[in-house]
């Protein structure tokens, strides 16, 4: 499949997918966007020193350098696990430009040089597991997350994993008060969260989105 990097309009990085038609981030900023979603409405709501973090979807690696980049600067303790079920090839990867963006030119580096299917120690202080694979297949630990990012193509190129079995696994690996954060905001994805007994708070999106969503597991 072919695979374009574009630059974004904060000068981020993100790619394109023409067979799609899809990018893997905002065109309004992939930085701006990952930052917004997944850190200030997602990590930053947490207030805790450690963190059980999960993400669907590792993509790029966008969401894993900001988390360890706030995680740092706050003296939070990260155990960071990512699914993926397509890791980008090597030289995709040396067309983004994030370790310049955010200065993070050896933890862009330690992250995609971390093995596959293992836990390891990740910039001394935190651990990280990427896991590639279908999500379904995970092996996740129930009750185990404090937050998730669901961070999957949009509902319109990827419907199943928007659906109810997808999210099911989600919410069984969630703590009880645990969060799920996602820039998406679909009318049928919101009314599937409710139905699994997620409380779904309706949030402004980043730029160039109206809605997101954070979810939060109540029982």
């Amino acid at each position: 499949m072919k695979i374009e990097s574009l630059t974004s309009a904060d000068g981020s990085s993100t790619l394109y997918i023409p067979e799609m038609d899809e990018t893997y981030h905002s065109r309004k900023g992939a930085v701006t966007e990952s930052e917004y979603v997944y850190i200030k409405m997602g990590l930053a709501n947490l207030h805790l020193k450690q963190v059980r973090l999960l993400e669907f979807g590792l993509g790029t690696g966008l969401n894993a350098l900001l988390s360890l980049r706030y995680a740092n600067q706050n003296r939070i303790q990260l155990d960071y696990t990512s699914v993926e079920k397509y890791p980008l090839e090597q030289g995709i990867l040396q067309t983004i430009n994030y370790a310049e963006h955010l200065s993070m030119k050896d933890e862009w580096q330690e992250l995609h040089q971390i093995i596959w299917q293992e836990s390891s120690e990740w910039d001394t202080f935190h651990r990280l597991l990427k896991w590639q694979g279908d999500f379904l297949e995970a092996p996740l630990e129930e009750g185990a997350y404090d937050l998730i990012y669901y961070d999957a193509f949009a509902p319109s190129k990827q419907a199943d994993v928007w659906g109810m079995e997808y999210l099911n696994k989600a919410y069984r690996a969630l703590k009880t008060g645990g969060i799920l954060a996602t820039y998406c905001a679909q009318g049928q994805f919101k009314r599937n969260l409710k139905s699994l007994g997620f409380e779904v708070e309706n949030l402004p999106g980043p730029p160039g989105k109206m809605e997101m969503v954070r979810a939060r597991k109540t029982t």
